[in-house]
């Protein structure tokens, strides 16, 4: 299975570097992993609606030149559904056995997803009805994904 990560902006943080360099290599015995960067934009503070919406568009345009035709498109949105880590991991093994080889999740910038990349997306997935800050979300989703092949390998993990 290969797992993409498409994320906006790029991690600036050491300690949030390193949290991802080790989920990537602890990912690396059960998936291949790719993690794609997009430019984010500048949002200006009092940002109105129409600014918002033309920055989530540029957002989404170099989003949407990394979603290939045969991923399975997974959006990270407040909106999205909840799963526990036991149904991510069933989704994904489902996914698997159905004969999807590629799952892309998107992660969106500080304002969130252009309306074109939640019309692609295959399943809105929702952490919390909180909000992360986006570069955050990269190591959470990470250790999740992570967890999921532990799972479905039958392999102990922190409960």
């Amino acid at each position: 299975m290969k797992i993409t990560v498409i994320t906006v902006g790029k991690i600036k943080e050491k300690y949030l570097k390193d949290a991802i360099a080790e989920y990537s290599k602890r990912l690396g015995r059960y998936c291949r992993l790719e993690i794609i960067e997009v430019a984010d934009e500048k949002t200006p503070d009092q940002a109105s609606e129409a600014a918002e919406e033309s920055i989530r568009a540029k957002e989404g345009e170099r989003i949407m030149k990394h979603i290939r035709e045969d991923m399975y498109v997974i959006t990270l949105e407040i909106a999205g559904k909840m799963l526990s880590s036991e149904e991510l991991a069933d989704k994904i093994n489902a996914l698997g056995l159905s004969g999807k080889s590629s799952i892309a999740f998107v992660i969106g910038g500080s304002i969130g997803l252009a309306r074109e990349v939640m019309a692609r997306s295959d399943f809105a997935l929702s952490f919390s009805k909180m909000t992360f800050p986006h570069q955050l979300m990269r190591v959470i989703l990470l250790e999740q994904v992570y967890r999921s092949y532990r799972i479905i390998n039958g392999e102990p993990y922190h409960k």
